[in-house]
């Protein structure tokens, strides 16, 4: 979503006017009705984890009550409706991604784990010695380290993408560093510190002519973007559930067929095999192949439910009201003296990070906190980009499309309370 500029914090537009009902869809997340510390939750830490609709809770409890069975094994009725569930959800994640086959989405842990798994299997497979791992500045530590590691095993080189002052990627330098020993180009699709909205499809595009692969961090992407892997062109895509109204513990790696098939397994375990004898063991086809042991059956059926939920909801019409919301929340947060704002990119989404005169962040949340705003305050698992601005930690504010203009009116008077509280 790119903001508009054109929403206004003046008190004769205190409500942005749109179709989209939010106070209906308020009502779906049981969380936004607690108060805290005695007054109405306002939840903006949606980039760490989003609350989740009651259906998705359902759901959940419905697995367990009903269908509690392992997938895969049993020739009973209850396991095969476990399995039913199970792999529907695949078929779900397919059409939400536009991959060509419900064999290339791969259940995992989450981004991370989707990430790991990626380097540790085709990584290990294709990287050697003198190779190069492109990673961008803005990059969250999940998709840093796996590739730090990679080089390390290997003898392969990690580049680096620089930003500029806006937090855009330095798009010169990116083609200048792509070259005939990049092997694989790891970026993230919206930054979570920055809101920053990478251009993906001129990225991979940029990649393929090198001859690299390329994995995209869609942790931030999914949840307000329209994802379709195959427009993208990405030979990766990673996502978790717990950022997309889904339950923790759950996510989704996409890859590419061709390149699941060539890869070997990550971990080993039952279910990921075919045949196993002291001497030999043979693998089922992706998805399988990455599979092993009991899955997080009720997560996954919980990520579906999660997926139908956003499917129900007018995505168009949530995604103009997120936008809104930032625009409205980017100049009310302007007007707060002492603020600054870091990153400013022309195409961002609803994530944003600002420091305020000399109160240190976590002093800012600790004072939010008091007030029942949540807010994320530290490095939010960038270091790296923390140092580029030369911070230490910034506050963060992350919205989903529950969120109201009155909430960001709350943000703002509890950042003027936080100043007149600190002496700043």
């Amino acid at each position: 979503m790119k903001g508009t500029g054109t929403a206004t914090c003046s008190s004769e537009n205190h409500a942005v006017k749109e179709s989209f009902d939010v106070e209906r869809i308020r009502r779906d997340f049981p969380l936004l009705a607690q108060k805290m510390r005695g007054k109405p939750l306002v939840y903006l830490d949606n980039a760490a984890t989003t609350p989740k609709p009651q259906a998705v809770v359902d759901a959940i409890g419905r697995f367990y009550r009903e269908d509690c069975a392992n997938i895969h094994r049993g020739l009973y009725e209850l396991s095969e409706r476990a399995t039913r569930a199970y792999e529907g959800v695949r078929e779900r994640v397919r059409s939400f991604i536009n991959a060509a086959d419900a064999s290339e989405i791969v259940f995992v842990r989450g981004t991370t784990e989707a990430i790991n798994l990626v380097a540790h299997s085709y990584g290990l497979m294709a990287v050697k010695a003198g190779d190069e791992i492109v990673v961008s500045h803005m990059e969250h530590h999940s998709n840093i380290v796996p590739w730090q590691l990679l080089c390390e095993r290997s003898g392969a080189r990690l580049r680096v993408v620089p930003l500029d002052d806006r937090g855009e990627l330095e798009m010169e330098a990116y083609a200048r560093i792509l070259g005939p020993r990049t092997r694989l180009v790891a970026l993230t699709h919206v930054s979570n510190v920055l809101g920053t909205i990478n251009p993906v499809a001129d990225l991979v595009e940029l990649a393929h002519r090198s001859g690299a692969r390329v994995l995209i961090d869609g942790a931030q992407g999914a949840p307000h973007l329209p994802v379709d892997v195959r427009k993208l062109r990405c030979d990766f895509y990673a996502f978790s559930g717990h950022k997309i109204f889904g339950p923790t513990g759950v996510g989704v790696l996409y890859g590419r067929r061709e390149l699941l098939d060539a890869m070997p397994p990550y971990q080993g375990g039952g279910d990921m095999i075919s045949s196993v004898t002291f001497e030999r063991t043979t693998y089922k086809d992706p998805p399988e192949k990455f599979e092993a042991g009991t899955p997080h059956i009720a997560g996954v059926i919980g990520l579906g439910e999660a997926l139908r939920y956003v499917e129900g909801v007018d995505r168009q019409a949530a995604w103009q009201h997120e936008a809104r919301l930032l625009d409205y929340a980017t100049q009310a947060l302007g007007e707060v003296r002492g603020l600054r704002m870091i990153g400013t990119a022309a195409a961002k989404a609803g994530v944003i990070s600002f420091s305020l005169a000399d109160v240190h962040p976590h002093d800012i949340a600790t004072i939010l906190d008091d007030q029942g705003i949540a807010v994320r305050a530290g490095h939010h698992c960038a270091q790296p980009l923390m140092e580029r601005f030369g911070l230490a930690a910034t506050v963060r504010a992350s919205l989903a499309f529950f969120n109201t203009t009155e909430e960001i009116d709350a943000l703002v008077a509890g950042l003027k309370r936080a100043r007149e509280v600190m002496g700043a």
